[in-house]
C-alpha cells in the first residue's frame, strides 16, 4: 500500500549527505534523488558520516560474471572479503543512529558479512531467505534455493512497521491452505506479519520488468519494497552503494523516498529506466501498518 506522495519537486539537492567533491561524479538527479558514477569506493568516503536512513546493498557475488569491464568478479576468496569488508565499513558509518543495512548476497559470503558487522557493533534483526531458485541442482549437495538478506541496525532501530501479507490460498481451489488451529476469526484482516521467509519472490524474467540493455540477474521491486517500507517513512534517505538496474532507485522514486545510488559502470540503463519508467513493477499486496 502506498501513500500518497509528497508535493512534486523538479530535483533534489543532498547538500546535507554529500560533501562539494561529489559534484564531478554526478551522472543524473531526480525530484527524489541522485545517481553518481564512479567506484563506490571512491563516493562513499564522500557521504556525511550519520547521514543515511536506510542501505541497501546488493554486490556482485563473485561468481566471474561478466558485468564490464570496470568490475572484477573474479577474485580470490579472501580478497572478495576484504573488499567487502571495506565498503560495509563506509556503510556502517554514513547510518544515521538506529538506521538499517540490508546486504543481500550468496549464503556463503552473508555468514562472513554478517559476521563482520556483528563484531563492529551492529545489532542483528534478522536473516532472511529470499526463496528464489535460479540455478541448477550441484552434484553432492543440496538445491541452492534461497538467497541471504542480512538485516542490521546501528543500535535500536529507529523505524520498523509492521508488513502484512495476503492469506495464502491454493492457487488450484482459490481456498486457504491453513485453518490456523480453529482461530481463523481472530485473524488480523489485513494478512498476517511477515516472515523471516520471502516464498513469493519471482525471479525477474519478463521483459516488461527487465532491461533488455541489462541481460543479467535484476531483484525484483517486491524484495525492495518490502525493505523500504519496512525501514523508512516518505522522505528518508535509502542509499544503494551498488546501482545495476537501478531497482532500488526507482523504487524510492515511486515510494517517495530520497536516495544516493552509485555504479561503477555506465550509468545509462539506470537513467533510462528512471526517466522513462518503461519497467513495471512486480505486483504487491503487502499491507504496511504505521
Amino acid at each position: 500500500m502506498s501513500l500518497p506522495l509528497p508535493e512534486r519537486i523538479e530535483f533534489w539537492t543532498p547538500t546535507d549527505v554529500v560533501n562539494p567533491g561529489m559534484e564531478k561524479h554526478l551522472a543524473f538527479s531526480s525530484r527524489f534523488g541522485a545517481l553518481y558514477e564512479g567506484d563506490c569506493l571512491d563516493i562513499l568516503p564522500l557521504i556525511n558520516d550519520g547521514s543515511i536512513d536506510t542501505v541497501f546493498a546488493d554486490p556482485p557475488f563473485n561468481l566471474a560474471k561478466e558485468y564490464g569491464s570496470q568490475v572484477d568478479d573474479r577474485r580470490s576468496d579472501d580478497d572478495y572479503l576484504s573488499w567487502c569488508r571495506k565498503w560495509l565499513d563506509h556503510c556502517v558509518r554514513i547510518l544515521k543512529p538506529g538506521g538499517a543495512l540490508y546486504v543481500y548476497n550468496l549464503p556463503k559470503w552473508n555468514i562472513h558479512l554478517g559476521s563482520y558487522l556483528a563484531e563492529s557493533g551492529m545489532t542483528f534483526r534478522h536473516w532472511i531467505a529470499v526463496n528464489i531458485k535460479l540455478s541448477l541442482p550441484i552434484p553432492g549437495r543440496l538445491y541452492p534455493s534461497h538467497y541471504g538478506l542480512v538485516y542490521f541496525t546501528k543500535g535500536k532501530a529507529n523505524t520498523f512497521r509492521r508488513i502484512r501479507t495476503p492469506i495464502e490460498t491454493c492457487r488450484h481451489c482459490s481456498r486457504e491452505i491453513k485453518d490456523y488451529g480453529g482461530h481463523r476469526g481472530a485473524m488480523n484482516p489485513n494478512g498476517v506479519t511477515l516472515t523471516d521467509v520471502w516464498n513469493d519472490i519471482t525471479p525477474v524474467r519478463h521483459w516488461k520488468f527487465k532491461s533488455q540493455k541489462r541481460t543479467l540477474n535484476q531483484l525484483s521491486t517486491k524484495i525492495l519494497e518490502r525493505v523500504i517500507q519496512m525501514s523508512t517513512h516518505q522522505c528518508d534517505v535509502v542509499l544503494d552503494p551498488f546501482g545495476g538496474s537501478g531497482t532500488t532507485y526507482d523504487v524510492c522514486e515511486r515510494l517517495g523516498r530520497h536516495w544516493i545510488g552509485m555504479d561503477l559502470e555506465s550509468c545509462e540503463v539506470i537513467i533510462e529506466r528512471l526517466q522513462t519508467e518503461n519497467l513495471r513493477p512486480h505486483k504487491s499486496d503487502d499491507f504496511v501498518e504505521e
